[in-house]
């Protein structure tokens, strides 16, 4: 079982097992999940693929299937 302390902030260091074991890196978010009777389950938080919209520019130039299947059958 791994074990952390509270500073006089408040703030805990998760200890490195628990965060490999749950995919954190630096910057991620846990989210505290209320099981009742005092105890709490730490989740790592997803997001929705939507999260991810505008992170791409549109390209400059629109190329169509049509204009990409010579340049595959080239490789061929």
């Amino acid at each position: 079982m791994a074990n952390a302390a509270v500073n006089s902030k408040g703030q805990i260091t998760i200890p490195v097992q628990v965060r490999a074991t749950l995919g954190l890196r630096a910057g991620d978010e846990i989210e505290f999940v209320d099981l009742e009777n005092g105890q709490f389950a730490i989740v790592a938080v997803s997001y929705s693929v939507k999260r991810l919209k505008g992170m791409i520019r549109k390209p400059k130039v629109i190329v169509s299937i049509d204009d990409m299947n010579p340049v595959f059958a080239l490789k061929e």
